[in-house]
């Protein structure tokens, strides 16, 4: 199943820059765990925002809830997600 996740970061102004250091450092880690087990397909960057879109492979909504859940950065995200569905134009 692929999904299709927006998401936004919401890190408190207030947030130690140290911790807030160490958080970013491990979710970079996280999310090329992710990548090279091919749960994180694609990832773009939202222009101006602190935001990104996300493709996901896995194989239910609850893996998916799994996967996104193990960010580090996950208690400061707000996040949309959209099942995505095999259309008959598409070339895969």
């Amino acid at each position: 199943m692929e999904f299709l996740a927006r998401i936004e970061q919401d890190i408190p102004p207030d947030m130690d820059p140290d911790r807030l250091a160490e958080v970013k450092a491990a979710e970079k880690v996280r999310g090329q765990e992710l990548v090279d087990a091919g749960k994180l397909r694609r990832i773009w960057r939202i222009p101006g925002r602190r935001a990104v879109f996300a493709l996901y492979r896995v194989d239910s909504p609850e893996e998916l809830h799994e996967v996104l859940s193990s960010l580090p950065l996950f208690p400061w995200m707000d996040i949309e997600v959209t099942a995505l569905g095999a259309h008959a134009l598409d070339p895969e």
